[in-house]
């Protein structure tokens, strides 16, 4: 029975006011386009294309580079400048495709499909493989992977992730208000896929114009349900909003379709629309330039590829300068410290805040409290896993079930001790993680 929320959980501030009535701006990149060869979980694509090439938009420059990868497209039209490492928003360095934007935009001709009704299920799935669709919501799992379970006939729920539970971002939520239907489009051939699933269009009841725009236009639809789920992050995260659409549960062990379900982040199944009715690759999406840093707080179509610096320009730039600027939201994002970053498939927000509160609590003693064991969605008990990881007790940490933790801040956020509690847990989750991977 579902039950539309989890136990635990917190309320932190939203801060959508912000953008959540700013209508979706498309923007043009200017500069180089940088494309990252892991814009994915799984194998980094392989460069298709050399140094000096012309290429188009909409033209393959990297394959994917194994079964569990994703290929990349020109967003721009142009010339490969370079094939070199480049920073990420993560601090980290990739290879990457560097293409000089000849400001053309000169487009390849697509391939137009047959009508969704005559393509079999595998065709689907290649199409959205050959589209480089992943999941845009933060993870980056290749979609064409997730959409080929061992038995697809066990397959009961196909789950549309509107939730948006992050504080600030609501690129998801304009994408299902300016264009619900390719959002159900895109639903409606995950559905089909699968012989025996039913979709589901998963929205918290903070979005009720959302909710009442997709019930009247799923109202003929015998198969899509529309569920307004209790506000309360983290419901977006996968485990949670499976618990609170189905009543079914995960672990860490586990996948989503082990319990008959797929999980698919709103614009990713837009991105599914695109590529199996139009024949077009993933090259956009939808990013949140926000936070009272900001001038003029915006919802961006940007191209992948697209400098971030060029966006916060095109915002107006900043008030002030910020004294935190993070990559997603403030509860699962990170900070950052160079804007000279690209945009990437998994991009969805930049938050700019005038303070950094974090930065100025200084944390002190356990007070034993159990608020962190109250607030956490997993029914962990954070502090115990704290002091295992501060002792270097890999034993207790995992016999705690340490590695069940979804890393989404919400120890953090409630300790009144002001402890890192998350911040250590997910790094020693890394570890017996690569540990694990390694045996």
């Amino acid at each position: 029975m579902a039950r539309l929320t989890f136990a635990g959980g917190v309320h932190p501030y939203e801060g959508k006011e912000l953008t959540k009535d700013k209508p979706i701006k498309v923007v043009l990149p200017q500069g180089d386009l940088v494309y990252p060869l892991s814009q994915h979980i799984g194998a980094p694509a392989k460069p298709i294309v050399a140094v000096g090439d012309h290429v188009l938009t909409g033209q393959k420059i990297a394959d994917a580079g194994g079964f569990v990868s994703a290929p990349i497209y020109a967003t721009v039209s142009g010339t490969v400048k370079a094939i070199e490492p480049r920073r990420l928003a993560n601090g980290g360095m990739c290879e990457s495709i560097i293409v000089e934007n000849d400001g053309k935009y000169d487009e390849v001709e697509y391939t137009k499909p047959k009508p969704v009704e005559e393509l079999t299920p595998k065709e689907i799935i290649d199409l959205v493989r050959e589209a480089g669709v992943v999941g845009m919501g933060g993870a980056g799992f290749p979609t064409a992977v997730k959409f080929s379970p061992k038995e697809p006939d066990k397959i009961e729920y196909v789950i549309a992730n509107g939730a948006e539970c992050e504080p600030y971002l609501t690129s998801d939520y304009r994408r299902m208000v300016e264009e619900p239907e390719l959002l159900i489009s895109g639903l409606k051939i995950a559905i089909s896929i699968f012989p025996n699933a039913r979709g589901i269009l998963a929205v918290e009841d903070n979005k009720p114009d959302v909710i009442a725009k997709l019930r009247e236009m799923t109202k003929d639809e015998d198969k899509i349900s529309v569920k307004a789920l209790r506000t309360k992050y983290p419901q977006g995260a996968e485990r949670m909003l499976i618990y609170a659409c189905t009543g079914r549960q995960v672990n860490s062990s586990m996948l989503p379709a082990d319990v008959g379900c797929i999980v698919d982040n709103v614009d990713t199944l837009c991105a599914v629309s695109r590529a199996v009715t139009e024949g077009v690759p993933l090259m956009e999406r939808i990013v949140t330039i926000t936070g009272d840093a900001i001038v003029n707080p915006c919802n961006y179509k940007i191209r992948i590829g697209t400098n971030y610096r060029e966006l916060i320009d095109d915002a107006g730039g900043f008030v002030s300068q910020p004294a935190k600027i993070i990559s997603g939201g403030p509860m699962m994002g990170f900070a950052m410290f160079d804007l000279d970053v690209p945009t990437t498939k998994t991009a969805s927000a930049i938050t700019c805040l005038t303070k950094d509160e974090v930065a100025e609590m200084e944390p002190s003693a356990c007070i034993s409290c159990g608020k962190c064991i109250e607030a956490c969605p997993e029914r962990l008990n954070p502090k115990l896993l704290a002091d295992a990881v501060e002792h270097g007790e890999d034993d207790r940490f995992l016999s705690s079930y340490g590695l069940e933790c979804c890393e989404c801040g919400c120890c953090s956020y409630v300790c009144p001790a002001r402890r890192q509690l998350t911040q250590l847990i997910k790094g020693m989750r890394k570890i017996q993680l690569a540990n694990r991977k390694k045996a």
